[in-house]
């Protein structure tokens, strides 16, 4: 995998911003992670990040709070002549209930935000001596990541129309077998999942649980009808399928028939096409408990959750970028597909609309992604680290986009092709 020339004269300036921006980085980095926020209630962050631009206004930036009607979405632009390519890096920063930042989301908006800046920077450094005569830099603010699809919103909204590419990294947990190893390119297809959420509601009839037992309907039976059920049908499925849920409320007290009860389940399949005919079944699961018990049953359905299109293009470029910086970095991930394995996330649906990067990088930890062990790691120096090392990654592959047009039309042909 050779580095390209095109990559090469970015190199310095984007560094050259990481480093004058070091600070400020560390900051919001510390901020996010020490004020962690649930989905669609990222207040904070999203207030902290604007600020962080609106100060920087001088520079050409333009901040827009509250972007796409999304109270926690935010946009910030930089434009420079007419014209031209658009780059786009999302920045998540949604935590989750009761262990905080245990999927890295604060290293993820800070990678995203370092790439942004130092993209800027080395185009503008490099403008005078590129016959380039227009581009566009974006950071999308992309909340709900973990529950809500807030990615999703975005598309449905509009906000990654005409985007040439998008990209992102994520962190995970060191490989014991390559504890050196940094970044990589995220290539393997099925390492991120299709994903549908439901939360389903049985509803049945109280009764004196000890008095007169034989007049109530039994909500609670139902949802353990429906989780034998499932039980059973995950003998059946796939090895990369997933099904797994949780009770959410079984009932009130031990003396009433249960007249409510509902659970969450998340249904997972390598692609959007085999995820369907697996929902079937595990509705008919739900469906044959709430028949075995007399119950009604209702579907709440949250956002679905593509699989992830993957460009190698884009690929190539992050690993051969990486490698230039002295970083360890693999092209084939399949190193780490038992990381990998059964994630899925909403830059799935951004990937089938524009063409996508979602990389990932190690960082030191004892426990896995959603794990407080993670949520300490992802607090570390080294985290912080290695999310601006893969940051200035990115940065020089989105410069290549937006001044190699034979590299740009390789992004795009891969994207249609695929």
């Amino acid at each position: 995998m050779r580095f390209s020339e095109s990559n090469s004269r970015f190199l310095d300036s984007v560094q050259d911003a990481l480093h004058r921006y070091d600070a400020q980085l560390k900051d919001i980095n510390h901020k996010i992670w020490s004020n962690p926020e649930l989905a669609y209630a990222e207040f904070n962050a999203h207030n902290n990040i604007c600020e962080v631009f609106e100060g920087l206004k001088s520079e050409g930036y333009s901040v827009t709070r509250k972007a796409y009607d999304l109270e926690t979405a935010l946009e910030v632009k930089y434009t420079y002549g007419t014209g031209g390519r658009v780059v786009a890096f999302n920045a998540e920063y949604d935590a989750l209930p009761g262990i905080g930042h245990a999927c890295g989301h604060n290293l993820i908006a800070t990678s995203s935000i370092a790439a942004f800046i130092a993209t800027c920077e080395a185009m503008k450094a490099q403008s005078q001596q590129s016959s380039v005569k227009g581009f566009t830099v974006r950071l999308m603010g992309t909340p709900a990541e973990e529950s809500g699809g807030g990615k999703v919103c975005l598309l449905n909204k509009g906000a990654y129309k005409g985007v040439d590419a998008c990209l992102m990294v994520h962190p995970i947990p060191m490989v014991p077998d390559h504890p050196e190893l940094m970044g990589m390119a995220s290539v393997v297809e099925g390492g991120y999942l299709a994903n549908d959420k439901v939360k389903v509601t049985f509803t049945g009839k109280p009764a004196h649980a000890a008095a007169a037992p034989w007049e109530g309907i039994n909500a609670l039976d139902a949802v353990v009808s429906a989780y034998v059920n499932i039980s059973m049908l995950r003998q059946q499925i796939l090895p990369t399928q997933k099904v797994h849920g949780v009770i959410v409320n079984g009932g009130d007290r031990p003396n009433i028939i249960p007249m409510s009860a509902t659970v969450d389940y998340y249904i997972r399949s390598p692609t959007t096409k085999t995820l369907k005919p697996l929902t079937e079944k595990v509705v008919k699961c739900f469906e044959a408990a709430a028949t075995a018990t007399g119950c009604k049953v209702e579907f709440d359905w949250g956002i679905s959750y593509a699989d992830l299109k993957t460009n190698p293009p884009i690929c190539e470029s992050f690993v051969s970028v990486m490698r230039a910086l002295g970083h360890h970095t693999l092209f084939d991930n399949s190193t780490l597909s038992s990381s990998l394995a059964g994630a899925s996330t909403d830059m799935g649906n951004v990937s089938y609309a524009v063409p996508g990067f979602h990389g990932v990088f190690t960082i030191p930890t004892e426990g896995v992604n959603h794990t407080p062990q993670f949520t300490k790691g992802a607090g570390s120096e080294e985290g912080f680290k290695r999310a601006l090392a893969c940051a200035a990654g990115m940065a020089v592959v989105a410069c290549q986009i937006l001044v190699d047009d034979k590299f740009a039309e390789d992004v795009k042909r891969n994207f249609e092709e695929n």
